[in-house]
């Protein structure tokens, strides 16, 4: 069971384990915000609620600019999981500006793609192969990228993280 951590302002911070949210709950660094009713925690002091969203007494400061980090998953989440080439299911990632000619593994130079464009294009360009993109790769942002855990996301965080949503 995963919980959805909010800064003072409401703004989703982090998913942590339950046991973890219990840990800043008791400590009263946190109060529960929304709760599993159904499966409480039995404690030495009593059954109490397992929280899915706590909301932190305080307000953390988060550093702005933060980047997002380039990684494989998070390519093919950003595109959806579908290829940039044909739309089709997309498992692997594709180097649009190959990376023998000197393309690097930025956000804007990599694609989501399948297994099939990804060989038959090989070392080559888009506009050497005559395909075209079906979007314009970009860096993703938004506090739904920063936050580890919000890819898989509970329906009782839905109203904490619709104004976010990449």
């Amino acid at each position: 069971m995963r919980t959805l951590v909010l800064n003072a302002g409401f703004e989703p911070l982090a998913v942590v384990s339950f046991k973890r949210a219990m840990v800043l709950v008791l400590n009263a660094k946190a109060t529960v915000v929304a709760a599993d009713y159904e499966h409480p925690v039995h404690t030495t002091i009593g059954d109490l609620d397992r929280p899915t969203v706590i909301l932190l007494t305080r307000y953390v400061r988060i550093p702005t600019g933060r980047a997002v980090p380039v990684t494989r998953r998070g390519v093919l989440r950003r595109d959806g999981h579908r290829c940039g080439y044909c739309g089709k299911a997309a498992t692997t990632i594709d180097h649009v500006l190959p990376r023998s000619r000197g393309g690097k593994d930025t956000w804007e130079n990599l694609v989501a793609c399948c297994l099939r464009c990804n060989n038959e294009k090989s070392d080559r360009t888009p506009s050497e192969m005559r395909w075209h993109l079906r979007v314009r790769p970009q860096a993703p942002h938004g506090t739904s990228w920063l936050v580890r855990g919000i890819e898989r996301p509970q329906p009782d965080w839905d109203e904490y993280l619709a104004p976010v949503a990449a």
